[in-house]
């Protein structure tokens, strides 16, 4: 499963701990918010991206996966029921 990362907005408080696990992976912008990769995620790396998750004080990071990310909202529903 390929998969990506998502951050809520609301959550996010800037610390920054998720750049400083994994800063080739997720950057930080100058207020230490997150600037997440654009395409799927390494499946060799998921340990320490669950490490940057966990390390979250806000926990406003997630893993969803890379289909889902990208669907069209009226295809989401489809794709996680599995429905055509």
């Amino acid at each position: 499963m390929e998969a990506r990362l998502k951050v809520d907005w609301i959550k996010c408080d800037g610390y920054g701990l998720c750049g400083d696990f994994v800063p080739d992976i997720i950057g930080l912008d100058e207020w230490r918010y997150p600037i997440l990769p654009e395409g799927p995620l390494d499946g060799g790396r998921m340990h320490e991206i669950q490490r940057a998750m966990d390390c979250c004080p806000m926990r406003a990071l997630t893993l969803v996966r890379a289909d889902v990310a990208a669907a069209r909202p009226g295809r989401l529903r489809r794709l996680l029921t599995g429905a055509r």
